[in-house]
């Protein structure tokens, strides 16, 4: 809080007004701690409160300053911070929501990052491979990951320089990316993948040409491949080279996108699927916050957090059941979470009676209450697919009464039941 305060002074000291830090500290405090306003936020509330104070002009506050203090990706650091970045735009995404402008990931000599520029912003249109100077953007963070946000009091500058990509040019056309297996992906990086289709998913929205699983020995990942990028169709079942895919992360997990930038070759080989299958028998002795009745984001399905989803914003969402528990063996735990279908069936409630009883009840928490009270203190056998600490429920069976057999069979069972199974 006290990097903010000095941040918010410093920027202030520019236009030659002294304003106390212990004042601007106060005052973030009251918001952050006391009325749990989120960071960013108590950040522009803070600010705004002097600029008004002192009569100083939101525009002058905001743009005059002729030498800005650059801030390098890799030095990013804080939540809400605001930074002054020369970047280049490395790529630019599809984009679904109609809040949202254009997002994508900036680069510099020491990094990557993705942002996203905000429909109400009124700020012109970036372009891939285009260098420019951002002024007063704000950071955010979401899975542990920053962000670069471009809102209403960021200004954009196109540079005649180029910015080197840390220490080259990224760009995927430039030269083509590495070949990687499946379990070794991780967010912010391009790759090249060769896998075979598991699975396509019906799609409805008409921004997307096709969704679904595809696999290698390694891993099972989704892809998501945008009708804008005019590539061919992928068949259920066989096998391909995807080159120059996008590999970013939702809710922990990690996920590939074909666009503009990307190839799909048809291979003759057949790729074996190797998938992470495990079984656990335990009491379920916990069910977690962000369980019961939610809402999702109506574009990619993301639980909302106060009403808004991290990469769409604002949203009405969608209401769903799901369950994440803690089950105890008595030897060690398993995180575990459980789909819609599966907690109406544990349950026995439906996703239309859980709406409605939190109407009636004009609170959500009711309908997680109902379902710790049913389900909490009794034993459960799980399967399902293994991914990070959790498993991905595909069945769990109750057990109404434990013997010593029983008992053993359940220390046996989560001993020796982790297994790779092949496809």
């Amino acid at each position: 809080m006290k990097q903010i305060a000095q941040s918010i002074r410093d920027r202030f000291l520019k236009l030659g007004i002294d304003v106390p830090v212990e004042d601007i500290e106060s005052r973030l405090d009251e918001l952050i701690t006391k009325f749990k306003v989120p960071s960013n936020e108590a950040q522009r509330s803070v600010t705004n409160y002097f600029l008004k104070k002192y009569s100083i002009p939101k525009n002058e506050f905001y743009t005059r300053q002729a030498e800005p203090q650059l801030t390098k990706i890799m030095n990013i650091s804080e939540n809400g911070q605001w930074a002054n970045l020369k970047a280049k735009v490395v790529q630019l995404w599809e984009n679904t929501h109609e809040s949202i402008s254009q997002v994508g990931l900036l680069g510099d000599e020491t990094g990557i990052i993705k942002f996203t520029e905000w429909k109400n912003a009124e700020l012109p249109e970036l372009e891939q491979g285009e260098s420019y100077l951002f002024r007063s953007v704000v950071i955010g963070e979401y899975n542990g990951r920053f962000q670069v946000q471009l809102n209403k009091n960021t200004s954009i500058e196109k540079l005649d320089e180029v910015i080197e990509v840390g220490g080259g040019d990224f760009t995927p056309a430039a030269r083509e990316s590495e070949l990687r297996n499946i379990s070794d992906l991780s967010g912010g990086q391009w790759a090249t993948v060769k896998g075979k289709v598991v699975q396509l998913w019906e799609n409805s929205h008409e921004s997307i040409e096709q969704a679904g699983l595809i696999g290698d020995p390694t891993g099972v990942i989704k892809f998501t491949n945008w009708a804008s990028s005019e590539l061919p169709d992928m068949e259920e079942g066989k096998n391909y080279m995807l080159k120059n895919v996008v590999v970013n992360e939702w809710g922990g997990k990690i996920q590939i996108q074909l666009n503009r930038s990307s190839s799909i070759e048809e291979l003759d080989e057949d790729i074996k699927v190797g998938s992470s299958t495990s079984t656990y028998f335990g009491a379920m002795v916990d069910i977690q916050t962000g369980s019961g009745l939610i809402k999702r984001c109506p574009e990619c399905k993301r639980a909302l957090v106060k009403g808004a989803c991290p990469e769409h914003g604002k949203v009405k969402g969608e209401y769903d059941l799901r369950i994440k528990a803690v089950l105890d063996s008595g030897t060690s735990t398993q995180d575990i979470l459980i789909n819609r279908e599966l907690t109406e069936e544990l349950a026995g409630l439906s996703l239309d009676t859980a709406i409605a009883m939190a109407a009636d009840a004009l609170d959500p928490g009711v309908v997680l209450d109902t379902i710790k009270h049913e389900l909490v203190g009794r034993y459960y056998t799980v399967t399902g697919h293994k991914l990070d600490r959790y498993i991905l429920v595909d069945s769990i069976t109750p057990k109404t009464s434990l013997d010593k057999e029983m008992l053993d069979e359940m220390l046996s069972l989560n001993e020796t039941f982790t297994k790779l199974e092949v496809q």
